[in-house]
């Protein structure tokens, strides 16, 4: 699919920026998922902002910038720090590797991504991005889960298989995504590093006693088996990868680190999850009289060269 064919077909995502050399503009509310093909090596990389993040100093429109300064003068950074990416759109100064990549034709930004009549809540919030729901409607799974739901009904029995041999999506945390989750199954596999990826040991099945715990029993051995069985190609995925650019110290790139060398190692997943936390910036968003440095700026700057890092990475 064309880059720009895939922006008109795209629907939202949780983070309103997209890398791969689209134009800015907004999108139609379709399937994003046309694009996930096991035959190809396209992968997904979400990148999930824990808090509440002001959008409005990450990409700043420019054309309506005397209406944002009266409303808000203690936060507006200086126009003439702004990048400019449009005539009607600018980024945030602290995130010049964004800027350089939109440039390259290596990233587009989604607008109009948001809901009406917001209720302030960060956790409802969370709730409505992570399920793609309408505000007034109430979803248990996430937006990535309902689409496994649909393309592998029958998960997790009969998985890993020949034609999905791989974790259909890896959160890079301790625990799943809510993205990920299904109407019964979690379709996310979580992994901190290479050395939180274990194989467990695997008893050998006795003789069925058919009693009420033999189901239960043989539902263990069965995760056990499936768990080992995604454990061993995650790992030689990590042994066969390897990482050529050279990332900043923080958690995010280490995250994001993680993602490049199971992709460069082959591991044929198409969805990853990552995350970072602290935009709950409230009264210490910016420094009094600096908009341009503080917290916000710093949380930017680590989202940015991150990003630029791995872009290197998967160019490389």
């Amino acid at each position: 699919m064309k880059r720009r064919q895939f922006l008109q077909t795209g629907s939202l995502l949780s983070v309103p920026v997209m890398l791969g050399g689209m134009e800015l503009s907004a999108v139609s509310r379709s399937s994003l998922f046309n694009f996930i093909n096991m035959d190809d090596d396209r992968v997904l990389v979400l990148i999930q902002l824990n808090g509440g993040n002001d959008g409005l100093n990450m990409i700043i429109p420019i054309d309506q910038y005397s209406g944002l300064s009266a409303v808000r003068p203690n936060l507006m950074l200086p126009e003439s720090s702004v990048l400019k990416l449009t005539d009607k759109t600018g980024i945030h100064p602290a995130m010049d590797g964004l800027s350089k990549l939109y440039k390259e034709g290596m990233m587009a930004v989604v607008q109009s991504v948001g809901y009406p009549n917001q209720n302030r809540s960060h956790f409802r919030s969370t709730d409505i991005w992570m399920s793609a729901s309408d505000a007034k409607e109430y979803e248990s799974s996430g937006w990535v889960g309902r689409y496994f739901d649909g393309n592998h009904p029958t998960y997790p029995t009969g998985y890993p298989n020949n034609n999905f041999p791989d974790p259909l999506a890896i959160t890079i945390s301790s625990f799943v995504s809510e993205t990920c989750q299904g109407a019964v199954n979690n379709f996310s596999y979580a992994l901190t590093a290479r050395t939180s990826v274990k194989l467990v040991e695997e008893t050998i099945a006795g003789p069925s006693d058919n009693t009420c715990y033999s189901s239960e029993v043989d539902f263990v051995r069965t995760t056990i088996k499936q768990s080992n069985a995604y454990a061993a190609n995650i790992l030689s995925a990590f042994d066969k990868g390897k990482n050529v650019a050279t990332y900043p110290n923080t958690n995010l790139a280490g995250q994001l680190k993680t993602v490049a060398n199971l992709i460069a190692g082959g591991l044929r997943t198409k969805i990853y999850v990552v995350s970072i936390g602290g935009f709950d910036t409230h009264a210490n968003q910016v420094q009094i009289g600096e908009p341009t440095v503080g917290n916000h700026a710093n949380l930017l700057k680590t989202i940015s060269d991150a990003v630029s890092s791995f872009m290197a990475d998967m160019k490389s």
